[in-house]
């Protein structure tokens, strides 16, 4: 497994998840978006909606009808009827059925620093996650870890 961390200094949520999710897409995989706050998950999905042309970044929510058949899926817990095998944590709340998945993704912001520090320790001490850590700088991302 592996477990992406992102620390969120300058954009949003709502501008960084569709990025992710296009990257997920061209590399053929589906993908989950997990976050508990129905407004967060709003706001993610009009994101999503408005990327446009070419960039189009269809989707829906997990409780919805032909769930299965999203390529992105919305959803307030880790449960993926679209079988999918990458996990944005857009909330920045970790959550231990995120381990299930191939890859995830965690989004914190400052007020999340610490706890996402605590995580990121004990995972580089388990050899069966691969650990990686972002952080924006100069309009763009670095790995720092």
């Amino acid at each position: 497994m592996r477990v992406d961390f992102y620390q969120l200094s300058r954009d949003p949520v709502e501008q960084v998840v569709p990025l992710l999710a296009r990257k997920a897409l061209q590399a053929g995989q589906r993908l989950l978006v997990v976050s508990a706050d129905g407004e967060q998950r709003a706001g993610i999905s009009r994101a999503l909606w408005s990327e446009g042309g070419v960039h189009f970044l269809a989707h829906g929510e997990a409780s919805e009808a032909h769930a299965a058949r999203q390529p992105i899926l919305l959803s307030e817990t880790c449960a993926a009827p679209n079988e999918a095998r990458m996990v944005v944590l857009a909330d920045g709340v970790w959550r231990e059925e995120a381990s299930a998945f191939e890859r995830a993704f965690l989004l914190f912001d400052a007020a999340a620093t610490q706890a996402a520090r605590d995580l990121w320790r004990g995972f580089r001490s388990r050899d069966t996650v691969e650990s990686h850590a972002w952080k924006q700088e100069d309009g763009g991302w670095i790995e720092v870890g």
